[in-house]
């Protein structure tokens, strides 16, 4: 067997050349090719080269401080973008909004699958993800900006069912990380905090004709590695590069945790319970749609404090939880190391989760909220000059069995107070997010109910459920005027049955609420 060739980062990135398209893995700041990003970077301040390129990515990838995509943030380095989730890059999302480059936005999981039918030679990836949402033709196709012309979704009809054709294309380069690589170039993903896409990409690339590049910590012998451990077998592989200790990190500014990988496990005992404020109302509300066993998806922000309050109420085993990079079990980590799990039990390939969730393996799913519609349409991927990216929001969304939108009734500055078991408000937020139009459908509550799927928005004074007229308030929190602080605080008139009943009184209570006697 032939050793790989082993380049230095700029080496390897003299490989790219103008025109081509560069996939690149990682997950918010998780399993990120940084040393590679970061010399493609310098070599294009320096030379101007290479230039026109053409940049694909599932999850988003970064820190919001210039690593990671907004590595690719130069005017003139790229002419075209797909990605999933754009936040973690704003730098290169203000390129897409200022309609400086070609950019789409397409579901997280959809991409993932994008790269195993690439990989086959499949005319695409044929899908319902996506139907009634902004990446439907009929509603822009996924594309940002004016300057984004080519349609790359394409409406269709398979034995009388609407799909969406997500149209493959070829991969030049491939920018991936690994963790160790033996002589001959097989790759493990051991000290990672999952293995993502890593083989369907660099098998997409490879058959497409084109250069697979990986950054490993350190190269060993051959032989020396667990073939079970091997996501990047050496035949995928063209060049190998040894990223320094600052780009080896486990996810960017932080050290190795073995907990997030399986190697070990950590206590999780004595959590202090999060304090009595809007947000919990709303995190125990939804913890009240729990049932026993239930698999679940938790989004970012307010969500995340559900895992919180189900550890507190004692049903924490009432749930599994799943995130969307692949973990299953043990506990989502928040902020830049989102994507990872503590006390993991299981670590699948994103595609293969993403499977899972869009056959509906999900059962309740619980995701933020940004703006609402009066038919149950949300918004969460852009807002003026911010692009956020759908990510996998609208996998997630689209294909639970149940999803319950979690997040404060109006957003920017709003302050309560919980007082004698009612709900205050001190001080109004200053953006409405019940509005009559909002700027883009990541979740469509007509398709929704098209598939009858229950649907509930959770708000810190309000409850709203979807039905086929409409979005109808059922849920109202006690110390609440329904007219001064619901009513005209949204710009369309919510459906009223009958008149809302209270909120559950224990949710403003210091004590807990007593969830497990509840299911006895």
């Amino acid at each position: 067997m032939n050793n790989k060739r082993v380049l230095t980062a700029k080496e390897a990135v003299d490989l790219i050349e103008n025109g081509q398209t560069v996939v690149t893995g990682g997950f918010v700041s998780s399993c990120c090719p940084e040393a590679l990003t970061s010399a493609l970077e310098e070599r294009f301040i320096n030379t101007g080269l290479p230039k026109d390129l053409t940049l694909v990515f599932a999850a988003g990838q970064g820190k919001r401080d210039g690593r990671g995509n907004d590595h690719f943030a130069h005017e003139k380095m790229v002419k075209k973008v797909i990605g999933g989730h754009w936040d973690r890059g704003p730098k290169l999302g203000a390129m897409a909004i200022e309609n400086k480059i070609e950019a789409y936005n397409f579901p997280q999981g959809v991409i993932s699958h994008l790269f195993r039918d690439i990989a086959a030679k499949k005319i695409g990836t044929i899908t319902h993800v996506g139907l009634n949402t902004f990446v439907d033709p009929r509603n822009g196709g996924g594309k940002l900006n004016s300057k984004t012309k080519e349609d790359l979704v394409k409406l269709i009809e398979i034995e009388g069912q609407e799909r969406l054709l997500y149209k493959s294309f070829p991969i030049d380069i491939c920018l991936i990380r690994g963790t160790y690589a033996d002589e001959s170039g097989n790759v493990t993903v051991e000290k990672e905090i999952g293995s993502l896409d890593s083989t369907a990409m660099a098998q997409a690339c490879k058959n497409s004709g084109g250069k697979v590049i990986v950054q490993v910590e350190k190269i060993v012998k051959n032989g020396s590695l667990d073939p079970k451990l091997v996501k990047i077998p050496r035949i995928y592989v063209d060049a190998l590069v040894i990223g320094d200790k600052e780009s080896s990190l486990q996810c960017l500014g932080c050290e190795y945790d073995p907990s997030l990988t399986g190697e070990l496990r950590v206590p999780l005992d004595g959590l202090n319970p999060a304090p009595l404020n809007a947000r919990k109302v709303i995190a125990r509300r939804a913890a009240m749609e729990l049932k026993k066993d239930a698999v679940v998806n938790l989004g970012v922000g307010v969500p995340e404090l559900i895992s919180s309050v189900a550890a507190e109420e004692g049903i924490e085993d009432y749930m599994t939880l799943t995130v969307e990079a692949g973990a299953i079990g043990g506990m989502p980590m928040p902020g830049a190391q989102f994507g990872a799990s503590s006390n993991v039990e299981s670590i699948l390939d994103q595609n293969v989760l993403f499977d899972f969730y869009d056959g509906g393996g999900l059962d309740i799913a619980y995701l933020g909220m940004a703006q609402i519609d009066e038919i149950g349409n949300i918004n969460v991927s852009k807002f003026g000059t911010r692009l956020a990216g759908c990510g996998g929001f609208i996998n997630i969304t689209q294909n639970a069995k149940k999803v319950v939108f979690c997040g404060t009734f109006t957003a920017g500055g709003l302050k309560t107070e919980i007082k004698d078991g009612k709900l205050h408000i001190i001080k109004e937020g200053k953006m409405k997010k019940f509005i009559k139009n909002i700027e883009q459908i990541t979740f469509s509550g007509i398709y929704a109910n098209k598939v009858k799927q229950p649907v509930m928005y959770i708000t810190e004074r309000a409850v709203f459920e979807l039905r086929e007229e409409g979005l109808y308030l059922t849920e109202i929190a006690p110390g609440i005027d329904i007219q001064t602080q619901i009513l005209d605080k949204m710009e369309f008139k919510p459906k009223i049955e009958k008149e809302p009943k209270l909120m559950d009184e224990r949710l403003f209570s210091k004590d807990i609420m007593g969830l497990a006697k509840d299911r006895i």
